[in-house]
């Protein structure tokens, strides 16, 4: 499959999702303040903040969804039994660390007394 057509195919499925959702939204909102659960003031309130988050304007929700990512993230690699690249990094220095002071010892051993 050609990789433009499928990031149209995306784009174009993300789009009609973000519609369904603000028409849903819209809609229950509606039915909230005719049932009296929600008042009318802060029903369009409601709608203009879930919009401004699906469209990417709110930072702060942004942010906070960022970070709960990468807690799931953590936290699957963690199930999973996988390291992160921190770590393996960290390992790496180590091992570095490791194999330079058995080069030390072994070239001290060669030396005669």
């Amino acid at each position: 499959m050609d990789s433009n057509n499928l990031l149209q195919m995306l784009l174009l499925r993300g789009l009609g999702t973000t519609t369904l959702v603000a028409d849903r939204l819209h809609y229950v909102s509606q039915e909230w303040v005719q049932s009296g659960r929600l008042d009318p003031r802060h029903a369009q309130a409601l709608v203009d903040d879930v919009l401004r988050a699906l469209r990417g304007e709110s930072p702060g929700l942004e942010l906070e969804a960022e970070r709960q990512l990468e807690r799931n993230r953590d936290q699957l690699l963690q199930d999973l039994g996988l390291a992160r690249q921190r770590e393996l990094d960290e390992l790496r220095g180590r091992i570095d660390r490791l194999e330079q002071v058995q080069r030390m010892q072994q070239s001290r051993a060669e030396i005669p007394d």
